[in-house]
């Protein structure tokens, strides 16, 4: 159920309110295009600026837009378990099919803290948990040896490994098992992830280039990596293009480009440089998306 190209789905927003129309044409279009599933309200969703009724309803509208066709994991990540919680058991009422969870951030836990805040969140409601682990923003790495614990219970099912460390796969089939799901955080490393024992990537640059990204994905499930690589290859520029600055304000530019979406981002993020812009629009033309 979770493999292939998960769009970690912008949060569009008009004059500083979320446009849950555009949200709604996104989702439509990602299921055109192709895409395996959804995660909205994770960083790309800009869940950090976002309400809690404006995460929920998030969640709510794409979950009723999606209406089955492809799983949706939602985001309901924070450094607070009761708030965690909170979003767990809304996403679970609304009908979304997993829960993305990072790893606590700035408060630091210790792994005991991890398996403590993971424990609680697996007893709140019966929702599968995907653990993300993204060491360079949560300020915590959690070892192959706490996933694995974690592993052992029933509806920790999966990670979103962002560490960057492609022989992290390997460590964490060792602790947890060939079965427990790793996708891949990161898109310029995706293509090597799955070589490692990876079945899928949660993308940032899917929201832009959904299609390719998902062909991508399509081609080493298939064990086909000479074709995903020659498609790598035409969409490594734009995976660095969209990652120069924060990769949700990269991205939104590369969407409002092909007309997709608004740039328009929350403070304390601002739009891009006029540097960072041109790098983005050579990117899409060397992926083929802008003449």
């Amino acid at each position: 159920m979770f493999r292939g190209s998960f769009p970690a789905l912008v949060t569009p927003f008009r004059n500083g309110i979320v446009d849950y129309d555009i949200l709604c044409k996104l989702v439509e279009w990602h299921i055109a295009q192709g895409s395996n599933g959804l995660v909205p309200v994770g960083t790309t969703g800009e869940s950090p600026t976002l309400s809690h009724e404006e995460h929920e309803q998030v969640v709510a509208e794409v979950v009723r837009t999606v209406a089955g066709r492809i799983p949706v994991i939602a985001g309901a990540g924070s450094n607070n378990t009761a708030e965690s919680i909170r979003f767990m058991q809304h996403a679970q009422e609304v009908g979304a099919d997993a829960a993305l969870v990072v790893t606590p951030y700035y408060n630091k836990p210790t792994q005991r803290g991890l398996i403590a805040h993971f424990t609680a969140l697996h007893e709140c409601c019966d929702l599968p948990i995907v653990i993300y682990n993204i060491p360079g923003r949560s300020a915590v790495d959690m070892a192959p040896e706490t996933m694995g614990e974690l592993a052992k219970l029933p509806r920790i099912i999966g990670v979103k490994d962002a560490t960057g460390d492609l022989a992290r796969v390997s460590d964490q089939r060792l602790t947890c098992g060939p079965d427990f799901i790793q996708i891949s955080g990161e898109d310029a490393t995706a293509h090597g992830f799955n070589a490692q024992g990876g079945v899928g990537v949660i993308t940032v640059t899917g929201n832009v280039a959904p299609k390719l990204v998902a062909q991508v994905q399509e081609a080493t499930l298939a064990g086909d990596y000479a074709r995903a690589l020659d498609l790598q290859d035409k969409l490594m520029p734009l995976h660095k293009a969209i990652f120069t600055e924060p990769g949700l304000v990269g991205v939104k530019y590369a969407m409002s480009c092909l007309d997709l979406c608004s740039p328009e981002v929350r403070s304390p993020l601002t739009e891009l440089s006029d540097e960072t812009k041109a790098l983005v629009k050579d990117g899409l033309r060397h992926a083929g998306l802008m003449s």
